[in-house]
């Protein structure tokens, strides 16, 4: 998968770093020559001596070494690799990337280099929420510095949430990805994702409970096996995934046009919940009461059917398209129904009845349903959905 790569890790000073020993063993098994950098942070954490024996060639720690710098060692170092990984990517070293710094050997490296960099955050929760570190993310990210994570959980600090450093196999899978070594390296697959807004007036609009965290997470998955993916979302709770191209819409009738721009892809997954309906005669300024207290009367017209579109277009349809039906009711039957209307290949049916609490929620209980019939999975995290179905699509596409 991997054979023959350079990476350059650079090991930041977090409790995480303890995970890069067996990214290395990982990077290894897959064919990788991994050199090691090390912060001094990082020293506390993790010895130079542990991380040099498992990537079998010397840790690299200090910018002002005589011998290595004899040659600009570290000019060195930044050019021969074929990809720079940060891992763990701490706030302080985020924050010092984003602002140019090059005061040691790591952010001189990253400074100097002319290669792609995959980072890993990880942090407390706070940390990764405070708005100077969400400034650093959107920096980095308009730099071209593709993320991995982190993932949601128990911190060591006692906390729980976003901030989690990712697995060393999904850094791994990612790195795969950067290199355009994987499954759906050379693919096209356009994803849309979360709710529309659909305006009543300058400050209401009808919307609906998707969080965008099942597409968000599919997205990612695609990414990890190489895809070239377009994230097509409305407004989300949940953050964008990284190593993608984001599109934000509003609209039902914004989606669409910015579905159809995207095209030509090999495939279109379309996860969104889109709003049925609009309002034909918005206001243009904010709705008042009237004197009897009544709220004035809406007039509704269908929204765009994004995914019938695409679905019967006579040229230029992707390979695969796949829906997604959210019922309440009499889901399978439903969403069958659905899949024969709309001209899709697959559905993705799932209950969202309110007792469920999968409409916003981190699981989801799924039947991909296609003209070979049903499969039902059992409730997992939506994660873990996205990487069964991101796989199925590969096999699909291969």
């Amino acid at each position: 998968m991997l054979h023959s790569r350079k990476i350059l890790l650079i090991i930041g000073g977090g409790i995480a770093a303890y995970k890069c020993l067996d990214l290395i063993r990982r990077l290894a098994e897959r064919g990788a020559s991994v050199t090691p950098v090390l912060t001094r942070a990082a020293t506390e954490f993790v010895t130079p001596l542990s991380v040099s024996a498992l990537a079998g060639q010397k840790a690299f720690t200090d910018l002002f070494d005589l011998t290595d710098e004899a040659e600009m060692g570290h000019i060195q170092l930044s050019r021969l690799a074929d990809l720079v990984v940060v891992a763990p990517a701490t706030a302080d070293l985020m924050a010092k990337m984003a602002t140019g710094q090059a005061n040691d050997l790591a952010t001189t490296l990253l400074l100097a280099t002319d290669k792609p960099v995959l980072i890993a955050p990880a942090m407390n929760v706070r940390m990764w929420e405070h708005p100077a570190t969400k400034r650093n993310v959107t920096a980095l990210q308009n730099d071209g510095v593709t993320f991995v994570g982190p993932n949601e959980g128990d911190m060591a600090c006692g906390e729980f949430g976003p901030g989690r450093m990712s697995e060393p196999l999904e850094i791994v899978a990612a790195i795969g990805a950067k290199l355009a070594d994987g499954p759906l390296a050379g693919k096209h697959v356009l994803v849309t994702s979360g709710p529309t807004h659909e305006p009543i007036d300058p400050v209401r609009y009808i919307a609906n409970r998707s969080s965008g965290k099942q597409g968000t997470a599919i997205a990612a998955a695609l990414a990890a096996l190489g895809a070239n993916v377009t994230f097509i979302s409305g407004p989300a709770d949940a953050d964008p995934p990284s190593g993608v191209k984001v599109i934000e819409v509003q609209t039902a009738k914004q989606m669409l046009d910015a579905t159809q721009a995207a095209l030509p892809a090999d495939a279109a997954i379309f996860t969104a919940a889109v709003s049925d309906w609009r309002v034909s005669n918005v206001a243009g300024s904010k709705i008042k009461k009237g004197e009897s207290g009544n709220f004035p009367a809406l007039d509704f017209t269908e929204s765009p059917d994004i995914l019938r579109t695409v679905s019967k277009m006579t040229e230029g349809r992707p390979q695969l398209v796949v829906g997604f039906a959210a019922e309440t009711d009499d889901v399978l039957a439903n969403a069958s129904a659905k899949r024969v209307r709309k001209g899709c290949d697959w559905i993705v049916a799932n209950d969202v009845s309110p007792e469920t609490g999968i409409m916003g929620g981190s699981e989801n209980a799924v039947t991909l349903i296609s003209e070979a019939g049903q499969e039902t999975w059992a409730r997992m995290k939506k994660v873990d959905v996205a990487r069964k179905l991101a796989a199925k699509i590969a096999e699909t596409l291969a």
